[in-house]
C-alpha cells in the first residue's frame, strides 16, 4: 500500500506539476527520461500560414490536452508548435536529446538570444528519405553551453486525423539509445510477423500464376490481384513500424493512396469479381451475379473518390467513406452468405467461399473492436486492416481457404473433362462400328440385288420373247434404281470421320458431340431412303438440313445455307423420289466453297410449286461455276460427277417406270454473264 501510494503521489505531481517557461539545467541536472509537458508551451496554427519570424514574435500558451502517449483521432488536421526554452546555470555545455515521436512533418529551430532563429533540421514520415537510417532522425539535438540560454521550436505537422502518440522527453544520449533499443525490440516482432504473411502471400501469389498458366482460368487472375493487393498493403504498413527496412521511403504519399483504397480494392472488387467467377454465379445464380458486379463497379468509383480526396489532403473522408462502405455491406454480405450457406449442399465450392469469407470478416470485427477505444468508432474502422495478429491469422485463412477451393475446383473440371472424353472416345466407337455395320449391309445388299438380277435375267430367258424382254426391263430398272439409292458417297464418310476426329483432338467435345449426333442420325435416314422409291418433301428437307449443317460444321462456318419452301406447298403430303437432289447439293456444296473471290459460300435451295402437279426445286451456290471446276481439275469436257451422273440415270429410270417428265436442267451463271459465277441446278418434278 505505501509502494502505490508513493507512485500515485509521483504521478499526480508529475502531472499537476504547474507550467513553467523556462528549463533551468544546473550542475544537478542529469535528464534520463524527463517529461517535458511542464515545460513545454504551445501555438496553434490553423490555418498552416505562419512562418517562423511570425512565430518569434507570438504568444505561446500551456495545452496539455494536445500530448497523448498512444495513438489518437484528433477529429482535425494537426498543425502546432512547440517551445522550449533551455537556461545552462552550470559550467559544462549541455547536450541532449529531445523526442516527441514520429509524425508527418517535423521541421527543428533553434534561436539564441538576441538572433534569429535557424533550421536545424527537417524531417518526418512525409520528408525523411534516410532509407534504412530513416529512424534515426528524430531526436532532435539540444545544446546549449555553459552559462548561456537557447529557445527551441518544434514544427509539428499530422495531415491524417489519427495522430501518432505525441510525447515530448528529453533524453541523455545513453539514455535515448536504451530507450531506442527497447523500441527496436517490440517493432522488430511486429515487424517479423509482417514479413512472414508477406512471405506465405508471395507462395499463394506464385501458385495461382503457376495454375493460371496451366489452367486459364479468370479466378486465378482474380485471386491473383487480390493477393498482390494484400501484399502491397502489408509492405506498406512497414513503413508505419520504426526501425524497419523501407520499400517505399521514396513515395511517402503512396502509403496514404494505397491505406483505405487498398482495403476497399481488396475486400470488396477483388472479393466480388473472384466470388463472381469461383461460384460461376452467372449460371447458378444471376441475380446474384448483377449484384456482385454492380457493387464492385461502385466501390471502384469510391476508390476513385478516396484517391481523390487524399491528393485533395482530405485524410479523413476516406475513412469516412469506408465507414459508410463497411456498415451498408454488412447485413447485405450476411443474406447472401446464408443465401449461400443454403445451398452449400449442392455446390461443394460454396463451403470454402464462406468459410475463407466468414475467417476474414470475424477477424475484421475483431480488429475494428480492438481500435475502437484508443481512436474512436469512425477511425477504428480504418484500421479495420491494422497487421495485427487477429487480422493476419484470418487474412491467412481466406487465403488457404480460397486457394483450396481453386485446387478443388480444378479437381472437378479435370473430372468433368476426363469423362466427357470418354464419352466423346464411346461414341466414336459405336460411330465406327455402326460404320462398319452399314458397309457389311451395303456389300449384302449389292450381292443380292447382283443374284437377284442373275436369276431374273435366267427367268426371262425361259420365258417368250417379248413378254420376257419387258418384264426384264421393269425389274431390271426396279432393282438397278434401288443398288444406285443404296451407294453412299465414301468421300463423304471419311470428311465426316476426319472432321469428328479433329473436333475431339481439338478438344471441341461440344462440336464433336453434336457433330457425331447428326452424322449418326444422317446415317440411319440414308439407309431407310435407300428402301424406299418415294419419299415427303418435309423428310427430305430434314433430311438436306442435318446434311448440310454438317458439312457448315466441316468448314468451320465458312459456309451458308437456306431452304425457302413456298408456303402453299405441304410437304407432309407431297412426294418426291428418295436420294434424287443429295447428289447435286453435295456438287454444289464442294464446288460452292471452292470460290476464291467469295469469303463465304452461299447455298440456296427454293422449292416452289409451278402448277398444280408441278414441283420445282431450285438449287443455286456462289461457287466457281462448271468451266472453271473442269479447268482446274485439268478433265475431260465430258467428265460429270458420279453422284449427279446416278441422279440422271435415276430420273431416267423413274421417267421409265412411271411414265413421268422428271427434268433436270444445269446452268453455269458465268456463262451468261462473266461478272457472276456459281451454278443453278433445276430440276422440275411432276406429281403422279
Amino acid at each position: 500500500m505505501l509502494l502505490l501510494y508513493c507512485y500515485t503521489a509521483e504521478s499526480f505531481a508529475i502531472t499537476d506539476r504547474a507550467p513553467v517557461d523556462t528549463l533551468i539545467a544546473d550542475h544537478t541536472f542529469a535528464p534520463v527520461n524527463m517529461d517535458l509537458r511542464p515545460y513545454i508551451n504551445t501555438l496553434a496554427d490553423n490555418n498552416g500560414s505562419l512562418t517562423i519570424q511570425q512565430v518569434t514574435q507570438s504568444s505561446f500558451t500551456h495545452e496539455e490536452q494536445l500530448f497523448h502517449d498512444y495513438p489518437k483521432n484528433n477529429g482535425r488536421v494537426n498543425n502546432c508548435w512547440l517551445r522550449l526554452r533551455v537556461k545552462n546555470e552550470s559550467d559544462k555545455a549541455l547536450s541532449c536529446l529531445l523526442f516527441a515521436g514520429w509524425h508527418d512533418y517535423m521541421y527543428w529551430y533553434v534561436q539564441p538570444p538576441g538572433d534569429t532563429c535557424q533550421q536545424l533540421i527537417q524531417t518526418g514520415l512525409m520528408l525523411d528519405n534516410g532509407g534504412v537510417e530513416r529512424w534515426n532522425h528524430y531526436a532532435f539535438n539540444v545544446s546549449v553551453p555553459a552559462g548561456q540560454s537557447r529557445t527551441f521550436y518544434l514544427h509539428i505537422i499530422n495531415k491524417s486525423y489519427n495522430e501518432s502518440a505525441l510525447m515530448p522527453a528529453l533524453f541523455s544520449a545513453p539514455a535515448f539509445a536504451q530507450f531506442r533499443d527497447k523500441q527496436l525490440d517490440v517493432y522488430r516482432k511486429e515487424a517479423a510477423v509482417i514479413q512472414v504473411l508477406l512471405g506465405m502471400l508471395l507462395v499463394f501469389f506464385s501458385i495461382s500464376i503457376i495454375n493460371y498458366i496451366q489452367l486459364p482460368d479468370r479466378s486465378y487472375i482474380y485471386f491473383a490481384a487480390y493477393i498482390l493487393g494484400l501484399i502491397l498493403f502489408f509492405a506498406l504498413r512497414l513503413e508505419s513500424k520504426p526501425y524497419q527496412l523501407s520499400f517505399f521511403h521514396q513515395w511517402p504519399m503512396f502509403k496514404y493512396y494505397w491505406d483505405i483504397p487498398g482495403l476497399l480494392f481488396c475486400f470488396y472488387p477483388m472479393y466480388l469479381l473472384f466470388g463472381n467467377t469461383f461460384l460461376n454465379l452467372k449460371e447458378r445464380y444471376p441475380f446474384m451475379e448483377q449484384v456482385f458486379t454492380w457493387v464492385a463497379a461502385i466501390v471502384g468509383g469510391l476508390i476513385i473518390v478516396c484517391m481523390y480526396c487524399i491528393a485533395q489532403e482530405q485524410y479523413h473522408l476516406p475513412t469516412i467513406i469506408y465507414s459508410y462502405v463497411y456498415f451498408g455491406t454488412l447485413l447485405p454480405l450476411l443474406a447472401v452468405f446464408l443465401a449461400l450457406a443454403r445451398r452449400s449442399r449442392h455446390h461443394p465450392l460454396v463451403r470454402f467461399f464462406l468459410y475463407g469469407s466468414v475467417c476474414l470478416y470475424l477477424a475484421c470485427l475483431g480488429s475494428f473492436l480492438m481500435h475502437v477505444r484508443p481512436l474512436g468508432l469512425l477511425s477504428a474502422l480504418g484500421e479495420l486492416a491494422a497487421p495485427s495478429l487477429l487480422l493476419i491469422g484470418g487474412v491467412l485463412l481466406q487465403a488457404m481457404f480460397f486457394l483450396a477451393g481453386l485446387s478443388y475446383r480444378n479437381k472437378l473440371v479435370h473430372h468433368e473433362r476426363t469423362r466427357t472424353q470418354e464419352l466423346l472416345i464411346k461414341q466414336l466407337n459405336k460411330n465406327k462400328e455402326l460404320q462398319h455395320k452399314l458397309n457389311e449391309q451395303l456389300e449384302e445388299l449389292v450381292k443380292e440385288q447382283t443374284t437377284e438380277i442373275l436369276r431374273k435375267k435366267q427367268e426371262l430367258e425361259e420365258q417368250r420373247k417379248k413378254q420376257l424382254e419387258t418384264e426384264y426391263d421393269k425389274k431390271l430398272t426396279e432393282i438397278e434404281l434401288k443398288a444406285i439409292r443404296a451407294q453412299i458417297n465414301p468421300h463423304f464418310i471419311f470428311n465426316c470421320l476426319n472432321s469428328i476426329q479433329l473436333f475431339v483432338m481439338q478438344r471441341d467435345y461440344e462440336y464433336a458431340q453434336k457433330y457425331l449426333s447428326d452424322f449418326s442420325y444422317l446415317i440411319r435416314k440414308t439407309l431407310d431412303f435407300s428402301r424406299r422409291n418415294f419419299i415427303s418433301l418435309a423428310d427430305e428437307i430434314t433430311y438436306l438440313t442435318t446434311y448440310l449443317g454438317l458439312e457448315k460444321m466441316r468448314f468451320e462456318n465458312r459456309m451458308e445455307y437456306q431452304i425457302i419452301v413456298d408456303p402453299a406447298i405441304a410437304t407432309a403430303e407431297l412426294e418426291i423420289p428418295a436420294m434424287l437432289l443429295q447428289p447435286y447439293v453435295e456438287n454444289a456444296v464442294k464446288h460452292g466453297m471452292t470460290n476464291p473471290k467469295q469469303p463465304t459460300g452461299v447455298l440456296s435451295i427454293h422449292f416452289n410449286l409451278v402448277a398444280s402437279d408441278m414441283l420445282e426445286c431450285v438449287i443455286a451456290d456462289n461457287g466457281i461455276g462448271i468451266a472453271r471446276s473442269k479447268s482446274l481439275r485439268m478433265l475431260p469436257n465430258h467428265h460429270q460427277s458420279s453422284g449427279m451422273e446416278i441422279s440422271q440415270n435415276r430420273a431416267e429410270l423413274l421417267n421409265k417406270m412411271y411414265n413421268t417428265e422428271i427434268h433436270i436442267e444445269i446452268i453455269d451463271r458465268s456463262a451468261e454473264d462473266e461478272a457472276d459465277s456459281g451454278t443453278i441446278v433445276k430440276i422440275l418434278i411432276p406429281q403422279l
